[in-house]
């Protein structure tokens, strides 16, 4: 089985995932490649466009479309600090490079079995969002963190949504197929939102709001719903609200 895992990256240059797994394709605005050459100097870094950059669902619609000979085409941020798999007992185990992509096989030929064209894992590295009895999911939200498509998968993501892509692209995918499959033993750690450059450059409240609302335009208030009870991870301080809605497809499923 032929895996692509692939970073899309921007004004970044000191890419935090290729600490981890150094074989990763970097994807840059040809402008800045220098740059992350400079800071990577091992690494395969690969220029886009630069009309291309600036909006990462275009970026990584570029990258599927680029990278159309393998069975399996990863997306991973550039933040990530790990991919790491629940042991039981509230205790983990971070994977290497080999045992991440011995991961991605093995879990994609699970996916290509259950007919699943879309998989990840859980979203979230408390140990209390693992459900031990519920080690599958297939109609939950699969975060843009880690998204795996399998060869044939031609839904692409909807540029219009640069923040909420991920959001979008599950639905997608459960409107096609009827699955996303999630692999719940598994969780990255990623540092969203809390540094510069990447989707950083453009969040506001504004713009987050803009297509927080286009998004549920798109899919109806039924399915795309707003979060307004949700706490902080800090201190549990109630928060008025969450830019990162619920999805609820209106399918069987867990």
């Amino acid at each position: 089985m032929k895996v692509s895992v692939n970073i899309a990256s921007y004004k970044r240059p000191k890419v935090k995932t290729l600490e981890f797994y150094p074989h990763c394709t970097v994807w840059v605005a040809e402008s800045e490649k220098e740059a992350y050459i400079k800071e990577n100097p091992r690494a395969d870094i690969r220029g886009v466009p630069n009309e291309v950059q600036g909006n990462v669902a275009r970026v990584r619609n570029y990258i599927l479309d680029h990278t159309k000979e393998f069975d399996v085409v990863v997306m991973i941020d550039d933040d990530c600090s790990g991919i790491y798999r629940w042991k039981g007992h509230g205790k983990s185990t971070f994977l290497d490079e080999p045992s991440l992509l011995e991961m991605i096989e093995k879990n994609s030929i699970v996916a290509e079995e259950w007919g699943a064209k879309f998989w990840g894992m859980q979203v979230n590295d408390d140990n209390l969002s693992y459900r031990v009895y519920t080690p599958f999911s297939t109609m939950r939200f699969i975060g843009g963190p880690f998204q795996a498509f399998l060869k044939g998968n031609d839904l692409r993501y909807d540029e219009l949504l640069p923040l909420k892509e991920d959001y979008d692209m599950t639905l997608q995918q459960l409107n096609k197929n009827r699955i996303a499959l999630r692999f719940n033993m598994y969780y990255y750690k990623v540092k969203q939102a809390e540094q510069a450059g990447g989707c950083a450059t453009m969040r506001n409240y504004d713009e987050e709001m803009r297509q927080l609302l286009l998004l549920q335009k798109k899919w109806g208030s039924k399915i795309v719903r707003f979060d307004k009870t949700t706490r902080s991870n800090k201190g549990n301080v109630q928060k008025k609200f969450d830019f990162n809605p619920i999805i609820k497809p209106p399918i069987n499923g867990v």
